[in-house]
């Protein structure tokens, strides 16, 4: 949540509606994102239009299929953390659930029917697990990863301007975060907003995913 404040202020000032995909990790400042600390913080995304799915409470990764149905996963938050698990499909859906709900209760507005897998890592077997139990899955388009989470000695922040304004295309969804503890140079606003006016000035517009034709 490092740049959160910035993102906020950068979408408000465009008039962009996004779609938040929250899970509960831990923050800078020593708490966690969905922790109560941050409740006005959502509240007022949720009042200005913006969106919320999940992204699994814990930020759980799936790892592999496991026979007889199971998964092995790895949270990289909360109380298991770094550890890996197996569990079946009802374990998964409730794990999605958990942070359809906390949003949802911290906001007031119903989260959407989708998720986002940490790392974008799934099987055909996660997904039905998920479809089973009325959660899509929702992955972005190659010109849509912005690239926040890479090394920044590697992959400036001009580089990553210059990409996305080069490739993305009609349809695409993008992704980035509301701040990388990796990255020395933050990617907000020193990339977002120079993105979004020139995204604007090609003709783009930008909608939630309930109105993207996928998701709708």
């Amino acid at each position: 949540m490092g740049i959160a404040g910035l993102v906020a202020e950068v979408l408000e000032r465009h008039q962009v509606k996004v779609t938040f995909f929250t899970a509960n990790e831990r923050t800078q400042n020593g708490g966690w994102t969905l922790g109560p600390e941050w409740n006005v913080w959502w509240k007022a995304r949720a009042s200005e239009g913006h969106e919320f799915a999940s992204h699994t409470y814990d930020h759980v990764y799936w790892r592999e299929d496991l026979p007889n149905g199971q998964f092995k996963m790895r949270p990289s938050a909360g109380p298991m953390e770094g550890r890996h698990l197996v569990w079946d499909a009802a374990q998964y859906c409730s794990e999605i659930r958990r942070s359809s709900d906390r949003i949802g209760e911290i906001t007031g507005k119903p989260a959407l029917a989708v998720f986002r897998a940490p790392g974008g890592k799934t099987s055909q077997r996660l997904l039905a697990a998920a479809k089973s139990c009325g959660f899509k899955h929702v992955g972005w388009a190659p010109a849509g990863f912005l690239g926040d989470e890479l090394s920044s000695e590697k992959f400036s922040n001009a580089a990553l301007l210059a990409k996305a304004l080069r490739e993305v295309r009609s349809g695409d969804i993008l992704m980035a975060h509301l701040g990388i503890w990796s990255r020395r140079d933050p990617w907000a606003p020193a990339v977002l907003e120079p993105l979004i006016k020139g995204l604007k000035a090609r003709g783009f517009c930008f909608q939630t995913l309930s109105q993207h034709p996928d998701y709708q």
